[in-house]
């Protein structure tokens, strides 16, 4: 490819840091993702150190596990966003994005937590709840 800036914000070389982490138009996502589980903290911007980081505050059990899954499910969400932005020229939508994030993650969860058994639209509307067991 040609291009080498984030398709995203179009300001920085895109690389994984930037695109995943650092990019002003994904890193609110993550913000807003640590309000769901009321922890604060820095970004690290190399991919494995930000997984392992976030994990330092959560207290293990459903809520680690969870945060897992969030995890590859916004990064994953991320990359497919950033695919359909450089190859089929849609624009950003970070609204569209962490819905899809929510989307993906709810099966998951329910395939890896025996007892998971709220419907998605209920889920998926109280996150904060979701992510604090």
């Amino acid at each position: 490819m040609n291009d080498t800036m984030c398709p995203f914000c179009r300001s920085k070389k895109e690389e994984a840091s930037h695109l995943f982490f650092d990019c002003p138009k994904t890193q609110p996502l993550w913000w807003e993702s640590l309000s769901w589980t009321k922890t604060m903290g820095a970004f690290s911007a190399n991919p494995r150190q930000h997984f392992m980081q976030q994990l330092i505050g959560i207290n293990g059990g459903k809520q680690y596990s969870r945060w897992k899954c969030w995890w590859v499910a916004l990064t994953w969400s991320i990359w497919q966003h950033r695919n359909r932005t450089v190859f089929l020229n849609e624009p950003f939508n970070g609204s569209k994005l962490l819905e899809d994030a929510v989307f993906l993650v709810w099966p998951w969860l329910r395939e890896l937590e025996k007892d998971f058994v709220e419907p998605y639209n209920y889920w998926s509307s109280n996150l904060p709840v979701a992510f604090c067991i």
